[in-house]
Protein backbone atom coordinates (compact mmCIF):
# COMPACT_ATOMS: atom_id res chain seq x y z
CA UNK A 1 0.00 0.00 0.00
CA UNK A 2 1.49 3.34 -1.06
CA UNK A 3 1.74 6.45 1.06
CA UNK A 4 -0.18 9.53 -0.04
CA UNK A 5 1.16 13.05 0.61
CA UNK A 6 -0.78 16.23 -0.08
CA UNK A 7 1.93 18.79 -0.82
CA UNK A 8 1.25 22.47 -1.48
CA UNK A 9 1.95 23.24 -5.16
CA UNK A 10 3.51 26.66 -4.45
CA UNK A 11 4.99 26.23 -0.96
CA UNK A 12 5.93 22.57 -0.52
CA UNK A 13 6.12 21.44 3.11
CA UNK A 14 9.77 20.66 3.88
CA UNK A 15 8.87 17.80 6.24
CA UNK A 16 6.90 16.00 3.53
CA UNK A 17 9.56 16.68 0.91
CA UNK A 18 12.20 15.15 3.21
CA UNK A 19 10.02 12.09 3.82
CA UNK A 20 9.43 11.72 0.07
CA UNK A 21 13.16 11.86 -0.66
CA UNK A 22 13.85 9.23 2.00
CA UNK A 23 11.39 6.92 0.24
CA UNK A 24 13.17 7.52 -3.08
CA UNK A 25 16.60 6.93 -1.54
CA UNK A 26 15.38 3.64 -0.08
CA UNK A 27 14.49 2.35 -3.54
CA UNK A 28 10.92 3.62 -3.77
CA UNK A 29 8.94 4.56 -6.85
CA UNK A 30 7.02 7.83 -6.58
CA UNK A 31 4.21 9.36 -8.62
CA UNK A 32 4.76 13.11 -8.62
CA UNK A 33 3.54 16.28 -10.40
CA UNK A 34 5.53 18.23 -12.98
CA UNK A 35 4.79 21.33 -15.03
CA UNK A 36 3.10 19.27 -17.74
CA UNK A 37 1.56 16.16 -16.16
CA UNK A 38 2.23 13.51 -13.50
CA UNK A 39 5.28 11.27 -13.80
CA UNK A 40 6.85 8.22 -12.17
CA UNK A 41 10.29 8.71 -10.64
CA UNK A 42 12.99 6.82 -8.80
CA UNK A 43 16.63 7.05 -7.78
CA UNK A 44 19.13 7.42 -10.61
CA UNK A 45 20.79 4.06 -11.29
CA UNK A 46 18.29 2.01 -9.25
CA UNK A 47 17.76 -0.89 -11.66
CA UNK A 48 15.03 -2.57 -9.59
CA UNK A 49 12.96 0.64 -9.30
CA UNK A 50 13.44 1.34 -13.00
CA UNK A 51 12.15 -2.14 -13.84
CA UNK A 52 9.10 -1.53 -11.64
CA UNK A 53 8.31 1.65 -13.61
CA UNK A 54 8.74 -0.26 -16.87
CA UNK A 55 6.26 -2.91 -15.64
CA UNK A 56 3.70 -0.26 -14.66
CA UNK A 57 4.03 1.43 -18.06
CA UNK A 58 4.50 -1.91 -19.87
CA UNK A 59 7.29 -0.37 -21.91
CA UNK A 60 9.80 -2.27 -24.02
CA UNK A 61 13.60 -2.15 -23.88
CA UNK A 62 13.68 0.80 -26.30
CA UNK A 63 11.72 3.09 -23.94
CA UNK A 64 13.59 6.30 -23.16
CA UNK A 65 13.75 7.20 -19.50
CA UNK A 66 14.42 10.85 -18.69
CA UNK A 67 16.83 12.43 -16.22
CA UNK A 68 14.85 15.09 -14.38
CA UNK A 69 17.26 17.79 -13.19
CA UNK A 70 16.86 20.84 -10.95
CA UNK A 71 18.81 23.02 -13.40
CA UNK A 72 21.43 22.70 -16.12
CA UNK A 73 24.43 22.36 -13.79
CA UNK A 74 24.35 18.57 -14.18
CA UNK A 75 24.07 18.62 -17.93
CA UNK A 76 27.78 18.36 -18.78
CA UNK A 77 28.03 15.29 -16.55
CA UNK A 78 25.28 13.39 -18.33
CA UNK A 79 25.04 14.84 -21.86
CA UNK A 80 27.34 16.15 -24.58
CA UNK A 81 26.35 19.75 -25.27
CA UNK A 82 28.06 22.42 -27.35
CA UNK A 83 27.75 26.14 -26.63
CA UNK A 84 24.92 26.86 -29.07
CA UNK A 85 22.85 23.92 -27.77
CA UNK A 86 23.45 25.02 -24.18
CA UNK A 87 22.16 28.52 -24.98
CA UNK A 88 18.95 27.04 -26.40
CA UNK A 89 18.49 24.78 -23.38
CA UNK A 90 19.08 27.67 -21.01
CA UNK A 91 16.44 29.78 -22.76
CA UNK A 92 13.84 27.00 -22.45
CA UNK A 93 14.43 25.92 -18.86
CA UNK A 94 12.80 25.47 -16.50
CA UNK A 95 9.88 24.49 -18.68
CA UNK A 96 7.78 21.70 -20.25
CA UNK A 97 10.46 20.32 -22.57
CA UNK A 98 12.42 17.07 -22.82
CA UNK A 99 15.76 17.31 -24.63
CA UNK A 100 17.22 14.23 -26.33
CA UNK A 101 21.01 14.55 -26.26
CA UNK A 102 24.07 12.37 -26.73
CA UNK A 103 24.81 10.65 -23.41
CA UNK A 104 28.17 10.70 -21.66
CA UNK A 105 29.81 7.65 -20.11
CA UNK A 106 28.34 8.73 -16.73
CA UNK A 107 24.88 7.60 -17.86
CA UNK A 108 24.18 3.93 -17.09
CA UNK A 109 23.86 2.01 -20.35
CA UNK A 110 20.37 0.77 -19.51
CA UNK A 111 19.18 4.41 -19.43
CA UNK A 112 20.51 5.19 -22.90
CA UNK A 113 18.78 4.60 -26.19
CA UNK A 114 20.44 1.29 -27.16
CA UNK A 115 21.18 2.34 -30.75
CA UNK A 116 21.61 6.10 -30.62
CA UNK A 117 23.30 6.30 -27.18
CA UNK A 118 21.13 9.26 -26.24
CA UNK A 119 19.49 10.38 -23.00
CA UNK A 120 16.50 12.59 -22.26
CA UNK A 121 17.08 15.59 -19.99
CA UNK A 122 14.30 17.60 -18.35
CA UNK A 123 14.18 20.67 -16.04
CA UNK A 124 10.54 21.12 -14.89
CA UNK A 125 9.05 24.40 -13.75
CA UNK A 126 7.23 22.93 -10.75
CA UNK A 127 7.88 23.84 -7.12
CA UNK A 128 7.25 20.33 -5.74
CA UNK A 129 9.52 18.72 -8.30
CA UNK A 130 12.21 21.35 -7.76
CA UNK A 131 12.06 20.83 -3.98
CA UNK A 132 12.39 17.06 -4.38
CA UNK A 133 15.44 17.44 -6.60
CA UNK A 134 17.08 19.99 -4.30
CA UNK A 135 16.64 17.70 -1.29
CA UNK A 136 17.76 14.63 -3.25
CA UNK A 137 20.88 16.38 -4.53
CA UNK A 138 20.93 14.58 -7.88
CA UNK A 139 18.69 14.02 -10.91
CA UNK A 140 15.78 11.62 -10.72
CA UNK A 141 15.10 8.90 -13.27
CA UNK A 142 11.62 9.48 -14.62
CA UNK A 143 8.90 8.49 -17.08
CA UNK A 144 5.61 10.20 -17.95
CA UNK A 145 2.71 8.54 -16.13
CA UNK A 146 0.75 7.20 -19.09
CA UNK A 147 -1.01 3.91 -18.39
CA UNK A 148 -0.65 1.17 -21.03
CA UNK A 149 -4.24 1.34 -22.26
CA UNK A 150 -4.40 5.14 -22.46
CA UNK A 151 -3.18 7.86 -24.81
CA UNK A 152 -3.02 10.72 -22.29
CA UNK A 153 -1.09 11.04 -19.00
CA UNK A 154 -2.75 10.87 -15.59
CA UNK A 155 -3.66 14.27 -14.12
CA UNK A 156 -5.40 13.56 -10.82
CA UNK A 157 -3.66 12.14 -7.75
CA UNK A 158 -6.81 10.42 -6.47
CA UNK A 159 -7.17 8.60 -9.79
CA UNK A 160 -3.50 7.62 -9.59
CA UNK A 161 -4.12 6.27 -6.10
CA UNK A 162 -6.97 4.10 -7.40
CA UNK A 163 -4.77 2.80 -10.21
CA UNK A 164 -1.39 2.39 -8.54
CA UNK A 165 -1.66 2.32 -4.74
CA UNK A 166 -0.31 -1.24 -4.68
CA UNK A 167 2.39 -0.66 -7.31
CA UNK A 168 4.17 2.50 -6.15
CA UNK A 169 5.55 3.52 -2.76
CA UNK A 170 4.37 7.13 -2.72
CA UNK A 171 1.82 9.29 -4.52
CA UNK A 172 2.27 13.05 -4.19
CA UNK A 173 -0.91 15.06 -4.61
CA UNK A 174 0.19 18.44 -5.92
CA UNK A 175 -3.08 19.35 -7.57
CA UNK A 176 -4.00 19.10 -11.22
CA UNK A 177 -0.99 19.95 -13.38
CA UNK A 178 -2.51 19.38 -16.81
CA UNK A 179 -2.61 16.44 -19.18
CA UNK A 180 -0.35 17.59 -22.00
CA UNK A 181 3.10 15.97 -21.96
CA UNK A 182 6.32 17.81 -22.70
CA UNK A 183 7.51 18.81 -26.14
CA UNK A 184 10.40 16.50 -27.02
CA UNK A 185 13.31 18.04 -28.91
CA UNK A 186 16.06 15.86 -30.38
CA UNK A 187 19.40 17.61 -30.88
CA UNK A 188 21.26 16.01 -33.78
CA UNK A 189 24.90 16.31 -34.73
CA UNK A 190 25.39 19.41 -36.83
CA UNK A 191 22.99 21.52 -34.76
CA UNK A 192 19.70 20.37 -36.28
CA UNK A 193 16.71 20.09 -33.94
CA UNK A 194 13.93 17.58 -34.62
CA UNK A 195 10.57 17.86 -32.90
CA UNK A 196 10.01 14.28 -31.78
CA UNK A 197 6.78 15.16 -29.98
CA UNK A 198 4.78 18.39 -29.95
CA UNK A 199 3.52 18.95 -26.42
CA UNK A 200 2.98 21.72 -23.91
CA UNK A 201 6.23 23.57 -24.60
CA UNK A 202 5.95 26.21 -27.35
CA UNK A 203 8.01 25.81 -30.51
CA UNK A 204 8.00 29.41 -31.76
CA UNK A 205 11.77 29.66 -31.30
CA UNK A 206 12.23 27.19 -34.19
CA UNK A 207 10.46 29.41 -36.71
Amino acid sequence: MSQFFEIHPDNPQKRLISQAVTIIQQGGVVAYPTDSCYALGCLLGDKTAMERIARIRRTGPKHNFTLVCRDLTDISLYARVDNSTYRILKSLTPGPYTFILKATSEVPRRLQNPKKKTIGIRVPDNAICQSLLEELGEPMMSSTLIMPDKDLPETDAEDIRDLLEKQVDLIIDGGNCGFEPTSVLTFNEGGEIDVSRKGRGGLEFLE
